[in-house]
């Protein structure tokens, strides 16, 4: 059973930290930035690929330090992501942040992972993300091909319209969720055969 709790991070608010500079590290500040182009991150490593290095010149907002993870990187931060091909180190950084009450992804490793990243299907202002809860990445990543081809590209015009409505609405907040309801219904109708 998935019992993982969805929700989605302003990361401009927050600092998160990498730790790992190698092709793990490059994939998981990519699938950051491509959610939040606005993140904050220091990425820690003794070594860091140069596509990295090249990311980082480009944004102001990314911090690399190319030396050996200490503890003391932890401090000021709010999420960390382990991307380190060393598993003892990673569960010791693990447990490091777990002692400061920061969250923490270590790649590969889900028994030991406090939050996920998930596979996203983005259509404008819409994010839909799949979890397996960890249990098949691949798997997310077919469904985000199949929903991402799936959904309709015109989606922002009716998220614009409702928004719009929603604005216009009076009365509680009760009264203007059903009002919603009532309009958007539409979308979840079965289509009748035509005889």
């Amino acid at each position: 059973m998935n019992n993982l709790f969805p929700i989605f991070l302003k990361l401009e608010n927050l600092h998160t930290l990498i730790v790992g500079g190698g092709y793990v590290g490059l994939e998981k500040i990519t699938a950051v930035l491509d959610n939040s182009p606005l993140a904050r991150i220091t990425l820690v490593a003794p070594e860091i690929r140069e596509e990295i290095r090249n990311i980082a010149a480009a944004n102001s907002r990314i911090n690399l330090i190319t030396r050996k993870f200490e503890d003391g990187d932890l401090m000021g931060k709010d999420l960390v992501i382990v991307a380190t091909n060393d598993k003892a180190e990673n569960n010791r950084i693990r447990e490091a942040a777990r002692a400061c009450h920061i969250l923490t992804n270590v790649a590969d490793t889900p028994d030991i992972c406090d939050f996920y990243l998930s596979s996203v299907v983005r259509k404008g202002n819409l994010k839909v993300a799949i979890s397996t809860n960890g249990m098949s990445p691949t798997l997310a990543k077919r469904l985000r091909e199949v929903l991402g081809e799936a959904l309709p590209d015109n989606l922002e015009t009716a998220m614009e319209q409702l928004k719009a409505v929603r604005d216009m609405l009076k009365g509680d907040f009760a009264s203007k969720v059903d009002e919603l309801n009532r309009i958007t219904a539409v979308l979840t109708e079965k289509k009748k055969d035509v005889p």
